[in-house]
């Protein structure tokens, strides 16, 4: 068949296909269709390296399409050509499909004896390992976890119980089940199709009841500055007149205490060394009001040279501060999760020479936070004890890595900035907060530059969003946090669980069909 000539071309294809059931097309029917596709390229492997090279090319098309908005952040800096953007997309596809490759070659080790329900359950608890290792291995790169694709489903609140690596095993699971429909092979995709619209079913019914509020106000600022505009001098005085025109109270709700939120790097200061910016902030804030927004916090060496004595300027963390209506700031977070060759250059002595420079402006590289902290906020602004996590921009997708399990907040912040990533890149970014909160039974609040915006309750339901290019305000009260998931009390412990149970099942039902 010409599909098995060309089996490799076709993995490419069916990866590419398979990229479009995330967000912003949402075409899930054909995420299960290439998986589906894949599978069956992978039962007809006659070796094990033709098996991995199957997984590697789906995964090459997979993330070259997913990952396509990486490409428009090249755009914003010049020390780097454009055209390099094109190719750190395929580069870094390259690298990522390893972890596909590496499924399909388990799939092959493992399964390749057995009927297809024994290869699908082996392949899923595959699935979720290599997933999970793909967010961990050298920092990690978590986004668009194959189980994105059931946000709105009803199938993404089990990520309550199992996460959302193993939704990715639904997934596959779900292109099994399709597979044996294809083939006729009812006894393996009635139960499982069965299983999966009982899931959903349940997960649509738990959503009946309405979203729950507090009191507590919120403003959530959307400036729509571009990437380009942001740091240009001439223009700072017209981004700060937007950020200050957004930020108003309401009507007839001044006087009443509120919590602002600005984006990630939301003006061109160092707080914690420029009084007069923090006077200029506290100037827009009424009696208990509270500021949250992103900035840099500046680590210096003093250099004495001779006659010449100063401080130079060794490395930053980008920040998110709380900055009270007296000008006082309260509390700061310092992003764990940093973004390889954006907020830091890997390898700086090579590639620096090379012209490979990182591509957020700056000498020195940020360094990163010691992770997940809970920040307290003032009562005057919240008339109760209130705790609040942070999750900087890009720290939002690591699944399981979002909320200090010591210390439980009662919602998180997600100060991002999109406006680098194009199209693509801010409704992924957007999907993705959404299944933490499903994960967590946490509120999240979104501030961007460029959008999207959103304030998103415990469920995971989007309350309000401002949408991309457009500037605006949310005006709306803090939705209240639900008890801890499962997942939210266990973590990434929970898919792992999940994995273990779907190998064991293949496993016994492997040996009731060799005592046959």
């Amino acid at each position: 068949m010409l599909l098995h000539r060309y089996a490799l071309l076709a993995a490419v294809l069916l990866g590419a296909m398979a990229a479009t059931g995330f967000a912003p097309l949402g075409l899930w029917p054909l995420t299960l269709l290439g998986m589906a596709g894949l599978i069956a390229l992978v039962e007809r492997a006659r070796h094990a390296r033709t098996a991995f090279l199957l997984g590697w090319a789906f995964g090459v098309g997979h993330f070259t399409v997913g990952n396509n908005w990486i490409a428009h952040a090249f755009t914003f800096q010049d020390a780097m050509p454009h055209w390099l953007g094109y190719c750190a997309v395929v580069a870094l596809a390259l690298y990522l499909a390893l972890y596909p490759g590496l499924a399909a070659l388990g799939l092959h080790m493992a399964g390749y004896r057995w009927p297809g329900i024994v290869k699908v359950l082996l392949f899923a608890a595959l699935w979720i390992v290599t997933e999970y290792g793909r967010a961990t291995v050298f920092t990690g790169f978590a986004w668009n976890p194959l189980g994105m694709i059931w946000l709105d489903t009803g199938l993404d609140q089990a990520s309550r119980f199992i996460g959302t690596y193993g939704l990715s095993a639904l997934a596959v699971l779900g292109a099994g089940a399709l597979l044996a429909l294809i083939r006729q092979q009812w006894h393996v995709a009635g139960p499982v199709l069965a299983s999966l619209g009982a899931l959903a079913i349940l997960g649509t019914t738990s959503l009946s009841g309405g979203p729950r509020e507090t009191d507590i106000a919120l403003t959530v600022v959307q400036p729509n500055i571009n990437q380009n505009e942001k740091y240009d001098p001439v223009r700072e005085t017209a981004n700060f007149a937007k950020l200050t025109q957004l930020s108003a109270a309401p009507a007839g709700g001044a006087g009443k205490p509120r919590l602002i939120f600005w984006p990630e790097a939301a003006v061109p200061a160092w707080l914690d060394e420029e009084p007069e910016w923090r006077e200029r902030l506290a100037r827009l804030l009424g009696p208990g009001d509270a500021l949250m927004l992103g900035g840099v916090k500046p680590y210096f060496r003093v250099e004495e040279k001779g006659t010449y004595s100063g401080r130079m300027l060794i490395g930053a963390a980008n920040s998110a501060w709380v900055l009270a209506a007296d000008g006082h700031l309260l509390a700061r977070y310092d992003k764990a999760h940093l973004v390889p060759y954006g907020e830091y250059l890997p390898m700086r002595a090579l590639l620096e020479p090379l012209g490979l420079a990182r591509l957020v402006p700056g000498d020195a590289d940020f360094w990163p936070g010691p992770g997940p902290r809970t920040l307290s906020l003032p009562r005057e602004a919240t008339g109760k004890p209130l705790m609040m996590g942070v999750q900087i921009c890009y720290e939002i997708i690591f699944s399981g890595e979002v909320a200090d399990r010591a210390v439980r907040p009662d919602f998180l912040y997600n100060p991002s900035n999109d406006a680098w990533f194009g199209a693509w890149g801010p409704p992924q970014h957007l999907a993705q907060a959404r299944m933490r909160a499903i994960e967590e039974a946490l509120p999240v609040i979104r501030s961007t530059p460029t959008g999207i915006s959103a304030v998103i309750d415990a469920d995971g339901r989007l309350l309000s969003s401002i949408p991309h290019h457009q500037a605006g305000a949310i005006q709306t009260f803090l939705p209240a946090a639900a008890s801890p998931t499962p997942f939210a009390r266990h973590g990434n412990v929970m898919p792992i669980i999940f994995a273990a149970l779907l190998a064991l099942t293949a496993m016994l039902l492997a040996r009731g069909i060799r005592a046959r």
